[in-house]
């Protein structure tokens, strides 16, 4: 009986203790493998970047050691990139993965961008988008960085917008990612730049749809597992049945189990050995660790959901231990001091002032190296 097998009559018995101690595990959240961003990125596949600031410390609080200056050297050279896949929301994905992840994604989320320019705009013209779509590249050809503000003064010079909405060019720079024209450019003063994907990542040789569908569910389950379709059909974004698809294409990497009237996926290069004991972390809001699933009761009791996220998506920075979510945190920056202030929902018998100072500390020094 191998030790994936052995896992699962664990599962049976413990069922959310075991599940949590190999999530901790897989999200690299114990034991880290990774040295640099980049590495990190690759094998997560994606991370939610919603909060930009926050985002970045769900990169260094996975990593062996790290900083601020360490993520966002990564992201000004290009390492790694934030835009829109998958869900039609913010993420980061390594540089060599952008253009097929936007081949699964990209048409699903220009949709949604149009119904939701429609909605809230009126329908907007393709010519529109056309005119758009052939200026961006003018104006940032020459591997210039600007920021969605610049961009929109441009456009206002050509005439092609008379005011610069900032909706509108929500909806425009949205869509100039899924075409593959546009991507993360260098950070100018701490504000978000957009520059010329094919200035900024070099190409990469192309990949068949099933290639990229192995390779997106293959991300998931190393980083996430133990997990179930549900999940990774929440995760991905994709249809029931290339998600179905996904996993089959990958079904010699996963060890497969029946608990609870579901199917449970574990990837080979998960560690299921070992346990976390006493552990603290202080997750950022839109954290994986809670948000890369659509069942969250395995670490979180659904009494306690509306404490952690609310029904129209917005997620809190949380308390996790022992790969249990038992509060929220909050910071507090000054000149000499970054102060947490906490509020709990589950109270537990191991945790004290020392411990939380630790993960403070810890917080604290990635914020200044």
């Amino acid at each position: 009986m191998g030790c994936l097998t052995l896992y699962f009559v664990h599962l049976r018995l413990y069922s959310y203790i075991m599940i949590t101690h190999i999530r901790v595990a897989s999200q690299q959240l114990e034991q880290p493998r990774f040295e640099s961003p980049k590495e990190l990125v690759s094998w997560m596949g994606a991370i939610q970047a919603q909060e930009y600031e926050m985002a970045k410390w769900a990169i260094g609080i996975r990593l062996r050691s790290s900083s601020l200056e360490t993520v966002n050297e990564a992201l000004y050279k290009g390492d790694i990139l934030r835009t829109h896949v998958m869900r039609p929301t913010w993420h980061f994905v390594a540089a060599e993965d952008i253009r097929w992840m936007l081949m699964l994604s990209s048409e699903r989320i220009k949709a949604a961008v149009m119904s939701y320019a429609k909605g809230h705009f009126g329908k907007i013209e393709k010519t529109l988008f056309t005119r758009y779509l052939d200026q961006i590249g003018k104006i940032l050809e020459g591997y210039k960085s600007l920021t969605k503000q610049e961009i929109a003064e441009h456009f206002c010079c050509s005439g092609i917008l008379v005011e610069a909405d900032n909706h509108r060019m929500t909806r425009f720079m949205v869509r100039a990612e899924q075409e593959g024209i546009v991507c993360s450019g260098e950070d100018k003063g701490g504000k978000y730049t957009y520059a010329l994907l094919e200035e900024r990542v070099p190409p990469v040789p192309e990949i068949t749809k099933d290639e990229a569908l192995a390779r997106l569910a293959r991300s998931y389950f190393r980083s996430h597992a133990p997990a179930v379709l549900q999940d990774f059909i929440w995760w991905s974004g994709l249809p029931v049945s290339e998600a179905k698809q996904a996993i089959y294409l990958i079904e010699s990497e996963l060890t497969a189990e029946q608990w609870n009237g579901q199917t449970w996926y574990v990837h080979e290069a998960c560690r299921t050995r070992g346990k976390v004991s006493g552990r603290l972390h202080l997750l950022p809001s839109y954290d994986e660790y809670l948000l890369g699933y659509k069942d969250r009761t395995d670490v979180l009791p659904l009494e306690h959901y509306s404490k952690a996220f609310t029904n129209n998506g917005l997620f809190f920075p949380i308390v996790l231990h022992n790969g249990q979510v038992i509060g929220n945190w909050d910071k507090s920056v000054k000149k000499k001091s970054v102060d947490l202030k906490y509020s709990w929902f589950r109270q537990v018998a191991d945790m004290n002032e020392e411990t939380l100072e630790r993960e403070r500390q810890k917080f604290t020094r990635f914020l200044e190296k």
